[in-house]
């Protein structure tokens, strides 16, 4: 692949500056400080690529929802860009009827719950909550991972 490709899949891919200014980015494309980040970045560049929403559409919900955090008071140094980024692609889905705001709700109970179960360090295992870990520790004796 030509490096002109890699410039031309980018852009198709990658909103780029010119919608997006306030996001994270080097000479090579978005940068991420957690591996979260990389999949909402990911999740969002896919549902614009089948069509749920056009650009223009994703910038004015993100900004809308960057300066709702300001105005509770976020102080807006960079660090908290992609939980907004987060906030608005659950927002953006509600709205166009991907999922309903219970589903969501639970989704992100269920994720919380197994990243607070999870060793720093370690990948989050949807699912694994405390009682599950408890469960093993018990079941098991040495608190081995279920298979």
């Amino acid at each position: 692949m030509s490096a002109n490709n890699t410039t031309e899949t980018r852009k198709a891919d990658d909103p780029g500056s010119d919608v997006l200014p306030g996001l994270p980015r080097d000479e090579d494309g978005p940068i991420f400080a957690e591996p979260w980040q990389a999949q909402a970045f990911a999740m969002v560049v896919s549902l614009h690529a089948r069509g749920l929403f056009t650009w223009p559409e994703w910038a004015d919900r993100l900004g809308a929802q960057i300066k709702h955090a300001q105005h509770l008071g976020d102080a807006d140094l960079g660090d908290t860009y992609y939980s907004h980024w987060l906030r608005a692609l659950e927002l953006i889905v509600a709205e166009k009827g991907v999922i309903g705001s219970d589903e969501l709700a639970c989704r992100r109970d269920a994720w919380d719950l197994a990243a607070r179960a999870t060793a720093h360090g370690e990948p989050i295992v949807l699912g694994h909550d405390r009682s599950t870990a408890e469960h093993a520790k018990h079941d098991h004796g040495s608190g081995d991972q279920i298979r």
